[in-house]
């Protein structure tokens, strides 16, 4: 297996591997270039989004800046939209359903680190997907961090840490996120 097969299927691979090294440094110019396209400039800003990212369409907004490790890991859903400053760390496959709103400041982690100084100095890591359903509102100055899934219809408030799953109609807040309510449809 290659490093990069290594880390999509979770298993310890070599951040240092030159392949992998560019591939995160192209992708660091496609955001540099996306960051300094003029704002008013929707259709450039939307074109280069659907290249970057691995699912967009044309309803996709996210505000600039914007960063992220691969990107082509990384698929949303329909009308998605991010507010200023999302920071996503691709390494395994971030997904986000149809209707998923994003506030400014939020932090979405893929890679994982041992705790071990020894062992994480060799710069072996690996790599766990974050899940996020359909109709869910992500709060400003959130942090998601790696192997959480985000069911449908769910809100996270602002300045939470999510450091495990969330079912599906549930309102989480905190650090750590917990779920303080159920959301019931108005229908």
């Amino acid at each position: 297996m290659t490093e990069e097969q290594k880390m999509l299927s979770g298993g310890l691979y070599d951040a240092c591997d030159p392949h992998l090294i560019k591939q995160l440094n192209e992708v660091k110019t496609l955001c540099q270039t996306y960051n300094n396209l003029p704002p008013t400039d929707l259709t450039a800003l939307n074109n280069m989004i659907k290249d970057m990212l691995g699912k967009a369409d044309d309803d996709t907004k996210i505000l600039q800046p914007f960063h992220c490790d691969y990107g082509k890991h990384i698929s949303v859903g329909k009308r998605f939209f991010a507010n200023f400053n999302l920071t996503i760390l691709d390494e395994a496959e971030v997904t986000f359903g149809d209707d998923c709103f994003v506030g400014p400041n939020v932090s979405i982690y893929t890679a994982c680190h041992s705790t071990d100084p020894q062992e994480r100095n060799t710069r072996q890591e690996w790599a766990e997907a974050v899940r996020i359903g359909n109709n869910v509102w992500i709060g400003g100055s959130v942090t998601i961090l790696p192997g959480v899934t985000i069911g449908d219809n769910c809100t996270i408030g602002a300045g939470s840490v999510v450091v495990k799953d969330i079912p599906a109609n549930s309102i989480a807040v905190g650090n750590p996120a917990r779920v303080v309510r159920e959301v019931r449809s108005k229908r």
